[in-house]
């Protein structure tokens, strides 16, 4: 007795009409009789090829706009019916209801209408309830029909059908992607419908229940170590990393999406103006602002040359070809950027294993950040640049005369670029660039005489930037001992007057933004 279960009846209701067509000729062309639902119907009577209307199994009209076509027993009866059960054949009998063998459908578009600014009105007519309700029971009955809900499937569909229907294997497989396709499209109108009605007690930012789903893209060669397994996921119609395109170059590692996630927003701190962002194991070796991608890219390599060996290297602009000279001149991992110009991609490709990464678009600001912790996970909304106190115009000069409009500009600058340094983080800069970094730090004392260390001599006259206060006088001595020109950092400590005093002493200005970044 063969394995396979024949498909002599299929029921068809899909919104996406991609591939539709062929899939109905197909199966009619191999003996199975269609029955299909509203526009779908349509579409396939117009082909030319024979289809029962659901009405017509039914003996109920679609009403309401559509909302009611196949939420009937004469429907849901044909695909939970159990054929391998006497009993349920029987009863199919007795009812004069002939069993499905195979539901094709996919969902409204709720997540693409939501997202293309439709009224609220408008997206709860996007909300589907017959198409997963069908979903759902062919799903479940699994073992009797199969269900399937990618258009991308329709040519092994007719495979299969032309050799005697479905391995019991297919059906589980297909009844697994049924539930997640059902599952993915509850999440977004509960998470909409979350944020559309909050609870109104001041928690919108953090509501009482979150959801989301993600799809695995990618298996990893392995994670942060080789004995680690490893996946790129990402959410629908994904953005940003997880949706580059890889131009060139050996395949993406773990180690290198974490890198290139870590450049990428670094390099879209500072607004238009050309920047580079060089980073190893998440933490910046090098950071700048220039005329140019070109200097910008001179400058953040020049900040610490030797942890920029076999970095990644994130741009905010095209990457010009003078740029691409510079780059390729260096061992480099990851090159991110929203486009190539003419002649840096055959520049950079010289380069066997150097991956090429394009991602359109500027990073997205706002949303929410997840991390893993045990037994749970924590939610936060992500860290912006643009807080309150981020702008200079706000900041409270604390002591000595106010900077001059250069070594103001380095200050804003120092502060943008300290958010993307692993806490506890000291930034010095000088002319637009960072000349050296004290990072991941325990104490701030120790992150202030690692970042003098790596400035060395370009400390003389530089600004600092401290993501968080500092607690004692002690860490800032550090600084004004070696020549900085100007402090900012976020104040608060239950000493910040030993601290001014210490920076009036040495006739520094010092700068309070109120806002801290702490990152971990």
């Amino acid at each position: 007795m063969s394995e396979r279960r024949p498909v002599r009846r299929a029921l068809i209701s899909v919104y996406d009409k991609a591939g539709l067509l062929d899939l109905a000729t197909g199966l009619h062309a191999a003996g199975v009789e269609i029955v299909s639902t509203g526009s779908t119907a349509q579409r396939i009577a117009d082909a030319g090829v024979p289809v029962t209307p659901v009405e017509e199994v039914t003996g109920f009209p679609e009403c309401f706009d559509g909302r009611v076509k196949t939420l009937h027993p004469r429907v849901h009866a044909g695909l939970l019916a159990d054929t391998r059960k006497d009993e349920h054949v029987v009863q199919l009998e007795q009812l004069n209801i002939a069993p499905f063998d195979l539901l094709v459908s996919n969902l409204y578009p709720f997540r693409e209408t939501v997202a293309s600014g439709a009224s609220r009105d408008e997206a709860v007519e996007q909300i589907d309830i017959g198409g997963p309700a069908m979903v759902r029971a062919s799903a479940k009955n699994h073992e009797s029909v199969a269900v399937v809900v990618e258009p991308s499937r329709y040519e092994w569909v007719l495979e299969q059908v032309a050799a005697g229907g479905f391995v019991v294997a297919d059906r589980r497989r297909l009844a697994a992607d049924a539930f997640r396709h059902t599952a993915a499209y509850d999440v977004s109108v509960a998470t909409w419908m979350g944020e559309q009605f909050p609870a109104g007690d001041g928690t919108e930012a953090t509501p009482e229940w979150f959801g989301a789903t993600w799809t695995r893209e990618r298996a990893l060669r392995y994670g942060e170590n080789p004995h680690q397994a490893a996946a790129l996921y990402a959410d629908g119609g994904a953005t940003g990393l997880a949706g580059a395109e890889q131009l060139h170059g050996k395949e993406m590692s773990y180690n290198n999406y974490v890198d290139a996630d870590a450049a990428w927003r670094a390099a879209h701190d500072h607004g238009d103006r050309p920047t580079v962002a060089v980073i190893k194991h998440a933490n910046p070796c090098g950071i700048a602002v220039g005329a140019d991608v070109a200097e910008a890219h001179r400058k953040a390599h020049a900040t610490d040359p030797v942890s920029a060996f076999g970095g990644v290297v994130a741009v905010n602009g095209e990457v010009s070809v003078a740029m691409a000279e510079q780059v390729a001149e260096i061992f480099t991992e990851v090159v991110v950027a929203p486009s190539y110009a003419d002649g840096a991609l055959e520049v950079l490709q010289r380069k066997k294993n150097v991956r090429l990464l394009r991602i359109p678009g500027e990073v997205a600001r706002g949303g929410t950040e997840l991390r893993p912790i045990s037994g749970g996970v924590l939610v936060q909304q992500r860290d912006l640049v643009d807080a309150a106190g981020d702008d200079p115009a706000a900041w409270k000069l604390v002591t000595g005369d106010p900077a001059s409009p250069e070594l103001l500009a380095d200050l804003a600058f120092a502060w943008r670029a300290c958010r993307a340094v692993k806490s506890n983080a000291i930034l010095l800069a000088h002319d637009g660039a960072a000349v050296g970094v004290g990072m991941g730090q325990v104490n701030r004392v120790d992150a202030a005489k690692l970042a003098v260390e790596r400035a060395g001599d370009r400390v003389r006259g530089a600004v600092v930037a401290s993501d968080a206060f500092f607690p004692f006088p002690d860490g800032l001595e550090v600084l004004l001992d070696a020549g900085v020109a100007a402090v900012v950092q976020p104040g608060g400590s239950v000493r910040d007057e030993q601290v001014v005093a210490a920076c009036a002493k040495a006739g520094v200005p010092m700068y309070l933004t109120g806002t801290r970044h702490f990152a971990h």
